[in-house]
């Protein structure tokens, strides 16, 4: 088991993750000592889980998603019942899986939790473990020795035991043969349609009909409780617009921080690679190699033109060798070596990398250089307002908090203190869909809707309070114009009722029409039907062609052919004449390796969820639901 997880790939991932993210848990020992200090979320095998312990844990959510989503990110996203439960679970299961391990006296040792980390590419130099590369990534994350220590202790112990499960999940050749089988199945088989618009005269609607459909169904065509609002955003970008830099200032920080405007020395070089692989005769290659130097040295006027002829470089070749500029690190360290220590034309000898032997001519040198201040005067300006933008948010942020509460009954006096253009919106419902969100912008925040719809905001119209709808963002707004939900009047829906309603009677009199069709052919009668041209279909093909189709198709008994079957499609009834069905005699190795592999992550992922279904049952679990959903109300 140890070797099992000491071997793992996964480990540099886990490293990845715990150097992004804070602590989400503590050991065992934590959790007990904790056991009885104030309310808790919950308390798993009695063991408790606190609140800071689960906000932290949505903090931590809540970065992960801002970091994916950049700024298409919501942090009403994290305000969802299923999110905030969705994170406890995941908290009672870890903590499950910590509580087993401790019975089962599993641990993971200090040399392989040694070992593990000094295997980390990431953390080594030249092929051996650096220790400053180490504590440089723990500090650029925030994180102590300890604390990451800790937290790898623990998720490699969960790794042991999760490995006994998953690693156990097992497919036979014999299972993968019949899946692919059955996925490499072709069916080939002829359609006929029966169109629903032929049947519009048949159909007839009465007027109490679309009446009682109406009365029926009358949540269809409510019109949400909507408003109209003013609104002000004090927000990073929008303070930026309202600062200057001087030159003086640009000047100082240039004078001060010329270290970061440092260009490195830059050489431009062409070459003639000749490769030599590691199963290949490397002094066939070398020996190739010295006629082009030889031809080079009597001619070096054609080292374009030797290089197009002989070089093996498909990059370079075709350009006369030619690399372009490129700084120090860029290239592999014998062929740099050679490169900055050549003049400005010189040829080299034979210089050998891993790709085989190399011919060098350096063409250009760009001397390492500071780039002067009027090339980064723009630069420094934007990073000097953006520097001063952030300290007057934070100085304003409170300043626009009180005055938009204390001066309840109007925007203006937050938009001239500071400077911003009172925005109007047009109708915005209480519960708007993703379409008309993103018509309504930063009014779509969900702590915004529940602002705006308040009796406060609604009946008294004052101010909303300010709320952050973005990282460095503040939104006031108040309701200018309100109106109650209501219903569409019957007359002004009753023809897209009476539409409805006749759509569905021509379909279901195609569907019947469809239906007594496919039964005469089921009994064996005349086949008169005008079939289409025969198509094959698989099903790995299941995206060209819709579900309901695929699936009668493949549904069909196919022991006697043809066979008929049938199924409703967009309004009309299609029927399906299958006519012969094939399985590959013969599976293509890589396939067949492909699907096991899949179908075995399939079978473990079940035996997980399992596993971890019947910790839940041999544990006792207790939630705090009613802390849960006072704080799903923050």
């Amino acid at each position: 088991m140890f070797d099992a997880v000491r071997n793992n790939k996964r480990i540099v991932q886990i490293f990845l993750g715990l150097i992004t993210l804070p602590f989400a848990f503590w050991g065992v020992d934590s959790y007990v000592r904790n056991a009885g200090a104030g309310r808790d979320m919950a308390s798993v095998g009695g063991s408790k889980i606190s609140v800071p312990e689960f906000e932290m844990a949505l903090r931590e959510r809540q970065d992960q998603l801002r970091q994916t989503m950049g700024e298409s990110f919501s942090p009403e996203v994290m305000n969802t019942p299923e999110v905030r439960l969705g994170i406890l679970n995941s908290l009672i299961d870890k903590r499950l899986l910590m509580l087993e391990a401790s019975k089962q006296n599993l641990m993971t040792s200090d040399a392989m939790l040694r070992d593990v980390i000094q295997a980390i590419p990431g953390l080594q130099e030249d092929g051996k473990f650096s220790m400053e590369r180490y504590e440089s990534a723990l500090r650029s994350k925030g994180m102590s020795q300890p604390q990451f220590e800790a937290r790898l202790r623990q998720d490699l112990t969960l790794q042991q035991l999760l490995g006994g499960v998953s690693e156990t999940a097992f497919v036979s050749t014999t299972q993968a043969d019949n899946l692919l089988r059955l996925q490499l199945e072709e069916r080939q088989f002829n359609e006929f349609r029966i169109a629903s618009e032929p049947f519009a005269d048949k159909v007839k609607v009465e007027a109490g009909e679309v009446q009682k459909y109406y009365d029926d169904n009358k949540t269809q065509y409510e019109v949400a409780e909507q408003v109209k609002a003013e609104y002000v955003i004090l927000s990073l970008d929008a303070l930026l617009s309202q600062i200057t830099v001087s030159d003086a200032e640009v000047k100082t920080w240039y004078d001060g921080h010329k270290d970061r405007y440092e260009v490195p020395e830059e050489r431009r070089a062409s070459h003639i690679l000749i490769l030599a692989k590691p199963d290949s005769d490397k002094e066939k290659a070398k020996a190739k190699a010295e006629e082009v130097l030889a031809e080079l040295k009597k001619s070096p006027e054609k080292f374009a033109d030797l290089a197009k002829k002989h070089s093996e470089d498909p990059g370079s070749a075709e350009k006369g060798g030619d690399l372009g500029f490129f700084g120090r690190g860029m290239m592999v360290k014998p062929f740099e070596e050679e490169v900055f220590k050549q003049k400005e034309g010189d040829l080299s000898g034979l210089v050998e990398s891993e790709f085989g032997y190399h011919i060098i001519k350096l063409t250009g040198i760009k001397a390492a250089k500071v780039r002067p201040l009027e090339e980064v005067k723009a630069e420094i300006e934007g990073e000097l307002k953006k520097q001063a933008a952030s300290r007057k948010f934070a100085e304003a942020a409170e300043g626009f908090n009180n005055m938009v509460y204390e001066q309840a009954d109007s925007l203006q006096p937050a938009a001239d203190q500071f400077k911003l253009k009172i925005e109007k919106s047009d109708w915005v419902p209480k519960n708007p869909d993703s379409k008309m969100a993103a018509q309504i912008g930063p009014l779509a925040n969900a702590k915004v809707l529940t602002a705006l719809f308040s009796e406060d905001a609604v009946k008294n119209k004052r101010n909303t309070e300010a709320v952050e709808v973005a990282p460095s963002t503040l939104l006031a707004a108040r309701v200018v114009e309100h109106s109650p939900a209501s219903v569409k009047p019957f007359e002004m829906v009753k023809g897209e009722i009476e539409a409805l309603l006749k759509a569905q009677k021509q379909t279901a009199l195609a569907k019947a029409a469809g239906e007594e069709k496919l039964a005469e052919l089921k009994k064996g009668e005349k086949d008169a039907v005008n079939w289409s041209a025969t198509k094959t279909m698989t099903r790995q093909q299941a995206q060209t062609m819709p579900i309901p189709a695929l699936q009668a198709i493949f549904k069909a008994d196919t022991q006697k052919l043809p066979a008929y079957v049938g199924s409703e499609l967009g309004g009309s009834y299609m029927i399906y004449k299958v006519v012969k069905a094939t399985q590959p005699e013969k599976l293509d190795e890589a396939k067949r390796k492909g699907l096991k592999d899949e179908y075995t992550t399939i079978v473990a992922q079940q035996d997980v969820a399992a596993y971890m279904s019947s910790l839940r049952q041999r544990y006792k679990i207790e939630i705090n639901t009613g802390l849960l959903e006072n704080r799903e109300r923050q």
